[in-house]
């Protein structure tokens, strides 16, 4: 949405501190700034933060989403099913592949694709599913494996929302053949650009990590950390999607501090739910127990009532200087999916019901309590409140 005044509220500014401008310095001293030792150093760290076997640093959740099925061997032929309420890259990846996109609607009292929706969406040509885990909050992880055990199909979780997620102790990230992070600007961890994925699979987890750099069996820093070129082969016809030394220093220090901004969206977000409770609008459900919320998005559903439509809350929001956004039109209905595969109004009731009405607010852990005041004032006073 675009801002009245100068004195806006950011939608989702990055916390950065003394120490990711120490690290992003000393990796400009060190004379190595692509892919090198802080790389390997944070996937190292971010593997074991989420207890995955293995991770790889990419340029983005994209190229992560894009190589997973890559290396999943999905093709031409093939269809995967993933949701239509979420960033059009998670449905770009399966066209990249040569593969068909099939959409799933969503839960409505969530937000995140039904598994019923996804079971009843399998063909004799399905080979894998990617579930969205919207905002921050988990899918049903559990429905989502017990479909794809049954019918054999790979599982590639989008994790761009949701970092410090978990269930039934298990955290995100190991609750999937492969999942998929995003660092980029607005996220919960920040590289400015980037991505991971992790993977049980260590041949997965290779055929990755040579593909992320044209295909090459041994990228820059482990052709001269030894002090001497070393000879190299080219094994596929690969992509251009590695992390950079420059995006894993901002990383490593964004990981140590992870919990602490969790924390404070928390904060954020129990003082919006604590002040909207008597407006006419309506919020996903809470998760369950047992269930860890990553908190990316706040997200309110404004349906008409009160008189108001979502987009007149919005230009409220922006008349008083505070940003909003859209999460997210729904994919099928966007120009190329619908003309390329035939997607039209009314296939997918419950994405396009929320998609209408739901308004994500300003929460990051850069906020300060004024700024989260006057959020909570024009929200409220676009209602009359």
């Amino acid at each position: 949405m675009t801002l009245a005044v100068e004195t806006a509220v950011p939608f989702s500014p990055p916390s950065i501190g003394t120490g990711e401008i120490a690290e992003v310095l000393a990796t400009l001293e060190s004379g190595w700034l692509s892919t090198g030792p802080r790389v390997r150093r944070f996937e190292q760290a971010f593997a074991a933060y989420t207890g995955a076997r293995h991770a790889v640093g990419l340029s983005s959740c994209t190229a992560a989403l894009h190589l997973s099925l890559v290396a999943s061997n999905i093709g031409a032929g093939d269809e995967v099913i993933t949701t239509p309420l979420t960033f059009v890259s998670t449905a770009n990846v399966i066209v990249h592949t040569g593969a068909t996109p099939v959409f799933a609607d969503i839960d409505p009292t969530t937000g995140t694709i039904d598994p019923d929706a996804v079971f009843d969406a399998i063909t004799s040509r399905t080979r894998a599913v990617i579930p969205v885990h919207y905002g921050g909050r988990p899918v049903d992880v559990e429905a989502i494996d017990a479909i794809a055990r049954r019918r054999a199909l790979v599982v590639v979780e989008d994790a761009a929302h949701c970092i410090e997620g978990a269930v039934a102790g298990r955290k995100i990230g190991t609750t999937a053949d492969f999942t998929c992070f995003s660092f980029y600007a607005t996220k919960n961890l920040t590289t400015g650009e980037g991505g991971m994925v992790t993977t049980a699979s260590p041949d997965a987890a290779e055929r990755i990590r040579i593909a992320s750099l044209h295909g090459m069996t041994k990228n820059g820093w482990s052709r001269y950390e030894r002090g001497r070129a070393v000879d190299y082969d080219v094994v596929m016809a690969g992509f251009k999607c590695n992390m950079t030394d420059l995006e894993a220093a901002i990383g490593l220090h964004q990981l140590a501090s992870i919990e602490a901004r969790l924390r404070r969206r928390e904060v954020i977000s129990r003082r919006y739910d604590e002040a909207f409770a008597d407006l006419p609008i309506d919020t996903f459900l809470p998760v369950p127990a047992g269930v860890v919320h990553a908190h990316h998005l706040y997200t309110i559903l404004v349906d008409g009532r009160g008189g108001r439509s979502r987009d007149d809350v919005a230009d409220a929001l922006a008349a008083a200087g505070v940003a909003s956004s859209i999460h997210f039109p729904p994919v099928h209905l966007h120009r190329y999916y619908a003309e390329r595969y035939g997607f039209r109004q009314g296939q997918f009731p419950h994405t396009e019901r929320v998609a209408r009405s739901i308004l994500s607010l300003p929460l990051s852990p850069a906020l300060t309590d004024a700024q989260v005041d006057r959020v909570i004032r024009a929200v409220r006073g676009a209602f009359g409140a």
